[in-house]
């Protein structure tokens, strides 16, 4: 982890800022020296530090955890400078760094004598933690504090763990541990207990374009902006591959980041020829898809980066549907966010969620197969094909219209053979023994032998049968009766109708989460638009949805909404109990009797039935217990 080249102040005349004895690569050369420069997608982490030194609320371990390349090992190293901050004005920790301490420079280039780093990956076992355990007790040379940081903590072994759990819960006060690690879950849970823990999130692509334009102005290269978006694409979040592939795309370029050189570097695509890819297949041209394919593949494009680029651009056409701001992203090229837009406006959901899962099962084909190009064909061919077939949830319902007699239509259009309407011989309720083109068929929808099908390409083999079988059925056979489903006809219209579907299955759990932490925002058959309360359990949507189409019988969407939806049911009891309270406290009668009750409160109030309802549930009363109207007898309990 050492860091013995030449200081950033170390400048060439060259045009890279480098020789060819002294060059740094970019992502050693603007390492970040303090928090300003980790302010770059780490806003965060910066702030929660800076609120900590400034009050004094320094912890004793920190747990740095993130994906490759967004910067673990350079914050520790920062943490530890900020930690060891001396100055002949300063002697305290800090997070302003910006003039260099008197052990600044020494722990940045990782060769400070108090500040021990530990690579987990090459000392896994508990040997080498019992000589961390018995150097602590010694207090730090020159620094302040003695800092441990060890790197992809989570490589060591169950027994080192299990060691230095004690010491990392009560360490000495001149003691501090910080650990970097890119899988967390592998960590136990008693050492992350013991530490402060910050997520370094992934840097989104606009960071890392705007830190490429900052360090190629520096460095004086001329680049593209396209160019950069592509680097940054390909970055991932990461910082440390964005800027080894920026270096890349210089030397590629020679001296200059073009877009055409890191297309041809990455074996990218045009975008703007992935978006006509795109359109293609929406439109269901498979010969122009397979066209633009082989001309991509034929300039150098992978397939498989091929199928990824336009999986991320179905993508992007979705989230242009539901978030138009998405396109003000400087990563997205000037196509992306035209035709996008565009596209977001007439492709439907369906289409683009089919095509998306499509994706999803074919780019591994394509990945494993021996022909790559091939399999993509294949792929594309499949998406072209889908693209006009209607959604599960139009076939359904077609279906549905067909077992009705209404026909593929639902009623609303003549059928192909010239029938219209039950009754007709063209109608599909009663076709008498015809397919939806008119052809012969048998019982099962097969075409009669000896008989030719009407030209015209393929043709639907869907048939409705008819339920025209009378009553009276031969001898020695019974009329089969149709499979019911459970929950079949059962209306939802309310989330009290939701309540009662909890109570009549015996799911009391649902009820009571239903009832105290669903707000309802939008009910119609087979979705649910909600809105959760704090403390609901995140799998509560998963679960009544599940519920919901065992229940009924049909496929239900239950989803979160970012509208306000109504008060829970719980929330609802409440306000109308508090109004009824109100009300009776505002009755002149009860008024009275809580005048000439002293303590008395009204604790209930209860709705009476009609009073035909009560005539049969009232017992007379006995003569003894009769007084005169509007008397209280003593012992009688007054409730309301």
């Amino acid at each position: 982890m050492s860091d013995t080249g030449p200081t950033e102040t170390t400048r060439s005349s060259s045009p890279s800022g480098g020789s060819s004895t002294g060059y740094r690569v970019l992502a050693r050369k603007y390492r970040p020296k303090d928090f300003s420069d980790l302010m770059v997608g780490q806003e965060p982490m910066v702030r929660t530090l800076t609120n900590a030194f400034e009050t004094g609320r320094i912890a004793q371990a920190y747990m740095l955890t993130g994906v490759r390349g967004v910067g673990k090992t350079t914050t520790a190293r920062i943490l530890a400078r900020a930690l060891n901050y001396k100055t002949p004005e300063i002697d305290r920790p800090t997070i302003d760094l910006r003039i260099p301490g008197e052990h600044c420079q020494a722990i940045m280039e990782g060769r400070h004598v108090d500040v021990i780093e530990m690579d987990a990956a090459s000392h896994t076992g508990i040997d080498d933690i019992r000589e961390i355990i018995e150097q602590v007790r010694y207090r730090p040379v020159s620094a302040r504090y003695k800092v441990y940081i060890i790197d992809e903590v989570h490589m060591l072994s169950t027994q080192a763990f299990n060691g230095l759990l004690k010491t990392l819960e009560e360490p000495p006060e001149h003691v501090k541990f910080i650990f970097a690690t890119t899988e967390i879950r592998k960590v136990p849970i008693t050492v992350l207990s013991r530490c402060q823990r910050f997520d370094l999130r992934r840097i989104s692509a606009a960071d890392l374009v705007g830190l490429f334009t900052k360090i190629l102005e520096k460095e004086e290269i001329p680049a593209e902006p396209e160019a950069l978006a592509m680097v940054a694409r390909a970055a991932e979040g990461s910082a440390r591959d964005g800027l080894s592939l920026l270096d890349q795309a210089i030397a590629h370029g020679g001296g200059r980041v073009e877009a055409d050189t890191v297309r041809g570097m990455l074996g990218l695509a045009d975008r703007a020829r992935i978006v006509d890819l795109f359109e293609h297949i929406v439109k269901g041209d498979v010969t122009s898809a397979l066209s633009e394919f082989t001309a991509q593949y034929e300039a150098g494009a992978n397939p498989v980066v091929v199928l990824t680029d336009l999986a991320d651009f179905t993508h992007l056409v979705t989230r242009f549907k539901y978030i138009p701001d998405a396109a003000d992203d400087p990563s997205l090229s000037e196509v992306e966010r035209v035709r996008g837009r565009a596209f977001s406006e007439t492709v439907a959901v369906t289409t683009l969620s089919r095509i998306w899962q499509m994706l999803l099962k074919g780019i591994p084909e394509a990945e494993n197969s021996s022909r790559p190009a091939g399999a993509a064909e294949m792929v594309l061919i499949r998406l072209t094909h889908a693209a006009h077939l209607p959604s599960p949830e139009d076939a359904a319902r077609r279906l549905a219209d067909f077992a009705n007699g209404q026909g593929g239509d639902g009623g609303r259009s003549p059928q192909p053979n010239g029938g219209s309407g039950a009754g007709g011989t063209g109608s599909t309720g009663g076709n008498g023994g015809r397919a939806m083109n008119g052809a012969p068929v048998n019982a099962h929808g097969q075409a009669m032998p000896g008989q030719r099908m009407p030209s015209g390409g393929p043709t639907a083999m869907l048939q409705a049968v008819p339920n025209t079988m009378p009553r009276e059925v031969a001898i020695g056979r019974s009329e089969p009766q149709p499979e019911s489903r459970p929950g079949a006809g059962v209306a939802v219209r309310s989330l009290a109708d939701v309540v009662d579907l909890c109570t009549k299955n015996r799911d009391p759990k649902l009820k009571a989460l239903v009832r105290n932490f669903v707000r309802l925002v939008r009910l119609e058959p087979g979705r649910l638009d909600m809105q959760m309360t704090n403390g609901a359990p995140g799998t509560l949507p998963g679960e009544l949805g599940v519920k919901l189409k065992e229940w009924t019988g049909i496929h239900w969407i239950v989803s979160l909404s970012n509208e306000d939806g109504a008060p829970t049911l719980v929330e609802a009891e409440g306000q109308a109990r508090e109004a009824r309270l109100t009300d009776a406290r505002a009755d002149p009668d009860v008024a009275a009797i809580l005048s000439q009750f002293p303590g008395a409160k009204i604790t209930d109030v209860r709705i009476r039935a009609s009073e035909e309802a009560d005539e049969p549930d009232e017992l007379p009363m006995p003569a003894a217990a009769e007084s005169a109207e509007g008397d209280i007898l003593p012992g009688d309990d007054i409730e309301f």
